[in-house]
């Protein structure tokens, strides 16, 4: 699949991610992450965005993320609803 524009999902609250994905006109998937729990979650953090991507099938695609202490199912469900808006 193929993002074709800009979009968002989730909040900047306690607890949440806010997640930004655009086209990549370079290819290939960039990750860029910024988390309150850096230090301690970072790698599995990265892992869940990456994965749920692959899921989805999702080619050339910046992601932006800005965590304050999400969950799995919230990252997945945030990164699923971001793409779906790019589409």
């Amino acid at each position: 699949m193929k993002i074709n524009k800009v979009a968002k999902a989730g909040t900047l609250e306690s607890n949440d991610i806010m997640i930004m994905v655009m086209p990549n006109d370079k290819g290939g998937v960039e990750l860029q992450l910024e988390s309150i729990v850096m230090k301690q979650f970072g790698n599995q953090i990265k892992s869940t965005i990456l994965e749920k991507i692959k899921e989805m099938n999702v080619e050339d695609i910046i992601i932006k993320a800005q965590d304050k202490g999400a969950l799995d199912y919230t990252i997945k469900s945030r990164i699923q609803t971001a793409i779906e808006r790019a589409m």
